[in-house]
């Protein structure tokens, strides 16, 4: 266990040390996999409640925390959580994910947007950042995490989750003016946002373009990298020692253009292999990830097998262990405590594998 005055490992890694083993945390780690969160779902059924209600949502960032002790301990939450203090009214449903009604379609409804302002509106943010912090102090990393603005975008202008974008992609494509309007809100209030959490004790904060994927190299490189730019650099204008990462699902055709964000750390998904990212990122992007998240519905040891063979691909420096996303809600409790427990005996592990 880390000393009080040590500096975590996740942050360690983010400043590019050198270090025996990488530091450790999964996306999701606090939700449904965990029978301490299904049984505190039954209380609180709505997913507002367990996230906005400081306590409750304090209680559920440090289940996994408690249980394994990863690196990192993460804000739970949601990269819409944002949106009502914009104007864009939001419910988020039980196992189908955000509601938008009424989803953003017209011009008048980007005018209407209101900029951010997280004291009045998500002030439940710095009571649980605050908690997090005083809970795990230099134990771990407390991370935040905000919605990218071609992500956010896409839900408020789908109005849900989709598979084909195409109302998203027919604005983009028909309407584009109208478009940029509303990306370059979003990027400012994200901007807010981001700094806001850092001002209540994030140490780290990820952005997640979850849909960036979903475009072309060319429509990545127009409607998600600026506006990806723009919240980095405003980010950094006023917060430049904070290490910043970012995560776009189904990235392997746009990692070098990812690397042109502003971030410090590119979460990588396992669609790229980690050496191969790390060639195509170049020496000094720092990485995160990229186990599959099915690996732990295998073996231990095929779990240990591809977790050492990641961390010989990452190298000694600059890389988070993580899987390339969200933990999967069936995955058994031992075998995530197993990634966690592999992880940190990485440096004998592989000392012994050679």
């Amino acid at each position: 266990m880390a000393g009080s005055t040590q500096i975590p490992y996740l942050l360690r890694a983010a400043r590019g040390e050198k270090l025996d083993r990488p530091p450790v945390w999964m996306m999701r780690q606090a939700g449904r996999y965990m029978k301490a969160y299904r049984d505190l779902r039954e209380k609180y059924p709505s997913f507002r409640e367990r996230s906005e209600i400081p306590e409750v949502a304090v209680e559920v960032s440090l289940q996994p925390w408690r249980a394994f002790q990863p690196d990192g301990v993460i804000l739970f939450s949601d990269i819409v959580t944002p949106l009502p203090g914009l104007g864009i009214n939001m419910d988020i449903a039980e196992g189908k994910g955000p509601i938008i009604d009424p989803p953003i379609r017209s011009q008048a409804q980007v005018d209407a947007l209101r900029p951010l302002e997280p004291e009045e509106s998500l002030p439940f943010i710095r009571t649980i950042l605050q908690a997090l912090r005083q809970e795990v102090g230099n134990q771990s990393t407390v991370l935040g995490f905000v919605g990218a603005p071609w992500t956010l975008a896409a839900y408020a202008v789908e109005g849900k989750g989709s598979k084909t974008y195409s109302v998203i992609k027919g604005m983009a494509f028909s309407e584009p003016a109208m478009l940029h309007q509303l990306l370059g809100k979003l990027a400012d209030a994200i901007a807010v946002y981001a700094r806001y959490q850092i001002d209540s004790g994030a140490q780290v904060v990820q952005m997640f373009d979850s849909w960036a994927g979903q475009l072309s190299p060319q429509d990545y490189e127009t409607f998600a990298l600026p506006y990806q730019q723009r919240v980095f650099q405003q980010v950094k204008a006023t917060h430049p020692d904070t290490p910043l990462i970012l995560l776009v699902s189904g990235s392997a055709g746009v990692l070098e253009l990812m690397g042109r964000s502003g971030a410090d750390i590119i979460s990588v998904d396992w669609a790229v292999d980690m050496a191969d990212a790390r060639r195509r990122l170049g020496p000094e992007m720092k990485v995160q990830g990229n186990i599959d998240p099915g690996v732990l519905f295998g073996s231990k040891a095929f779990i240990r097998d591809r977790i050492l063979d990641t961390i010989r691909k990452a190298g000694n420096r600059g890389h988070i262990l993580n899987l390339g996303h969200g933990i999967l809600p069936t995955t058994p409790e031992e075998n995530a405590a197993f990634f966690f427990e592999t992880a940190k005996q990485a440096d004998r592990l592989l000392t012994v594998a050679v």
